[in-house]
C-alpha cells in the first residue's frame, strides 16, 4: 500500500492549486496519509464538490474485454471531473472509492489506479486518495473537488427565453459504442476498423471539459450549463426543467459524428435519435443570451476551443425539433436508471 500511494499520490503537500490567483492551498495530501485531504482557502472563493458512482451495466465493454482496468479508471476520474467542469470549477483534486473482490489481482487493482492517476494529472489536478477494500465485485466511486471565484457557479436554472442553446461538441458516441459492440456479430457487416477504434476510444480517454467551463464561468456567458453525461436528450430536458423555459432545437444545426451516423445506419434508426439518446458523453450543453453569442465564440476561439449553436429557449415548456417540416418531440431514449441495458437505450428511437 505505502508503494502505491508513494507511486499514485505521492509530494502532493503543499501544492498550490488555486487558479487565476485563487489562494488554495493543499497542506495535506495523499502522501501524509491521513484520514482526509485538508486544503488552506485563504481568499474568497466558492468549493464545489460533486460525486459519481460508476461501474455498472454501462461497463458491458468492460465485460466484453474491450475496455481494461486502466480505462475504467481512467473513465472514473473525467465522469466526475466533468460534474466539476459543468458547474465552471477549476478542478483541485479527487477522491475515489475503489471496492474489489478477492479474485482482482494485484496486476489489475494498479491498473485501475494507473488511470485515475493518468486522468487527474491530463485534466490538471491531483488524485488525493479515497478508500479500498474488498466487495463482491468491482465498485468505483469517485468525489471531485473544484473551486471558482463567488458568483460564478454555473447553474442548470437560468435559461431564459430568447437565449440560444450551445452543444461543445457531437454526442451520442458512448452510447453508440454500447449499442454497437455487444451485437457486432449480428449486424449483416462490421464497421471498418478506424471507425471501431474511434468508438472505443471515446470511452478509452473521454475528455471533461474544464476549459470550456471555464470560460463561460469567468465573464460569465453561460445562463445555464449541464455536462451530456445522460445523453444529450435528458440534458436538454433537464435544462428544461430546471430554468423553467422549453427549447426548440434546429434539426439541422445538431451535430453528428460520422461513426454515429454509421453505427445508426446498420441498425436502421435515425442518426439524429442515436445521437441524442443515453450516451455517456461529456460535453457541456448550455445556454447564452443572443447579444453575447459573438463575444463567447471569440472567447472560444482564443483558446483554441468551439461550439456549435443547436437551437433556442423558447417561453412553452416543451422541447421539440424543428425541420422544414414542422416540428416534433425530441428523437431518442432519455437515460433512465431502472434500465439494465443501455444498448436498448440507445438503439430505441421510441420516446420513454
Amino acid at each position: 500500500m505505502q508503494q502505491l500511494v508513494s507511486r499514485f499520490c505521492g509530494k502532493q503537500s503543499g501544492s498550490d492549486v488555486g487558479p487565476d490567483g485563487l489562494d488554495v492551498l493543499l497542506s495535506t495530501g495523499a502522501d501524509a496519509r491521513d484520514d482526509c485531504a485538508v486544503y488552506d482557502i485563504g481568499s474568497p472563493v466558492t468549493l464545489v464538490v460533486g460525486s459519481d458512482y460508476i461501474r455498472g451495466p454501462k461497463f458491458i465493454l468492460h465485460e466484453l474485454g474491450l475496455l481494461s482496468d486502466y480505462d475504467i479508471g481512467y473513465y472514473l476520474a473525467v465522469a466526475n471531473i466533468s460534474d466539476i467542469a459543468a458547474m465552471g470549477a477549476t478542478p483541485i483534486g479527487l477522491l475515489s472509492v475503489i471496492r474489489y473482490p478477492h479474485e482482482m489481482d494485484d496486476a489489475a487493482f494498479r491498473h485501475v489506479m494507473a488511470g485515475i492517476h493518468q486522468a487527474c494529472a491530463d485534466l490538471g489536478t491531483l488524485n488525493v486518495g479515497g478508500d479500498i477494500g474488498n466487495a463482491e465485485r468491482l465498485i468505483l466511486s469517485g468525489t471531485a473537488l473544484g473551486v471558482c471565484r463567488p458568483g460564478k457557479v454555473l447553474k442548470r436554472s437560468g435559461a431564459s427565453p430568447g437565449d440560444v442553446l450551445c452543444v461543445t461538441g457531437p454526442c451520442g458516441l458512448l452510447g453508440a459504442a454500447v449499442a454497437y459492440f455487444p451485437k457486432r456479430d449480428t449486424f449483416p457487416r462490421t464497421l471498418p476498423a478506424e471507425t471501431e477504434q474511434k468508438l472505443l476510444d471515446s470511452w478509452k480517454k473521454p475528455r471533461a471539459r474544464v476549459a470550456e467551463g471555464r470560460v463561460l464561468a469567468q465573464k460569465p456567458y453561460a445562463t445555464a450549463c449541464q455536462d451530456t453525461s445522460d445523453g444529450l436528450k435528458a440534458t436538454i430536458e433537464q435544462l428544461m426543467r430546471a430554468s423553467g423555459v422549453g427549447f426548440r432545437v434546429n434539426e439541422r444545426d445538431v451535430p453528428v459524428d460520422p461513426a454515429v451516423r454509421e453505427v445508426a445506419e446498420l441498425m436502421k434508426v435515425d442518426p439524429l435519435a442515436l445521437t441524442m439518446s443515453a450516451s455517456s458523453d461529456f460535453q457541456l450543453a448550455f445556454t447564452v443570451a443572443a447579444d453575447d453569442v459573438p463575444a463567447c465564440r471569440a472567447e472560444f476561439t482564443a483558446s483554441g476551443l468551439d461550439f456549435t449553436v443547436i437551437g433556442e429557449a423558447t417561453a412553452n415548456g416543451e422541447a421539440v425539433l424543428a425541420n422544414d417540416h414542422g416540428i416534433r418531440p425530441l428523437p431518442g431514449v432519455a437515460w433512465k436508471h431502472q434500465k439494465s441495458d443501455i444498448s436498448l437505450l440507445a438503439s430505441s428511437t421510441e420516446d420513454s
